[in-house]
C-alpha cells in the first residue's frame, strides 16, 4: 500500500501538515483553545463541518441560535507574522480595543518563507480596523492573508419581533 502511494505522494513531517492545514484555512482546536469558540466564529460553517438541516450538531442551542437570529462579531482569520510560531490561545490586540483582547490565535506554524502563518479567530472590526498584534498592543503585527475561501460579510443585527 505504502509503494503505491509513494509513486504518487511523498511523505511530509506533522509541521508540514499542520502548515498546509492553515493555508487551507482549517482550524486545529487543541485543549488552549477548548471551549472559546463556536461553529461559526472558526469557520467550520464555510468548510461544511456544521449542517444546519441534519437536526443534530455539537453545541446545537448557541450554534443555531447564531446562526439563525444571531449576528457575528468575529470569525478565523489567517496571518502572518515574523518570529517563531505563536502558541494557541495567544491573544491578540488592536487599538480600537485598547487593552482589551480583540482575538485569540487557534493555531501556527513555521512559514516555509520564514516566519510564521497561523490562523486566528479576531473581532471583524479589529481586522477592519487595520494593525492586529500578537500578545498585546505594541506586539508585533500580523500580516493578513488571504484564505481559499470567502468570509461572508456580517449580516445587520436582527431586531425582537413585535
Amino acid at each position: 500500500m505504502r509503494s503505491a502511494l509513494a509513486a504518487h505522494a511523498g511523505t511530509a513531517d506533522e509541521s508540514s501538515w499542520q502548515w498546509l492545514a492553515i493555508h487551507a484555512g482549517v482550524p486545529t482546536v487543541t485543549a488552549a483553545t477548548t471551549d472559546q469558540f463556536i461553529a461559526q466564529t472558526a469557520n467550520w460553517d464555510l468548510l461544511g463541518g456544521v449542517n444546519f438541516q441534519k437536526g443534530c450538531y455539537p453545541g446545537q442551542e448557541i450554534v443555531a441560535r447564531t446562526q439563525y437570529l444571531g449576528r457575528l462579531k468575529e470569525r478565523l482569520f489567517a496571518f502572518h507574522v515574523d518570529g517563531p510560531p505563536p502558541p494557541a490561545g495567544t491573544r491578540l490586540y488592536a487599538e480600537p480595543f485598547g487593552d482589551q483582547p480583540c482575538g485569540t490565535v487557534v493555531n501556527a506554524a513555521q512559514s516555509p518563507g520564514g516566519g510564521s502563518d497561523l490562523l486566528a479567530v479576531v473581532q471583524i472590526a479589529a481586522v477592519d480596523g487595520g494593525s492586529v498584534r500578537l500578545r498585546e498592543r505594541g506586539g508585533p503585527a500580523l500580516e493578513p492573508q488571504p484564505l481559499p475561501y470567502a468570509i461572508p460579510a456580517p449580516a445587520a443585527p436582527r431586531g425582537r419581533l413585535a
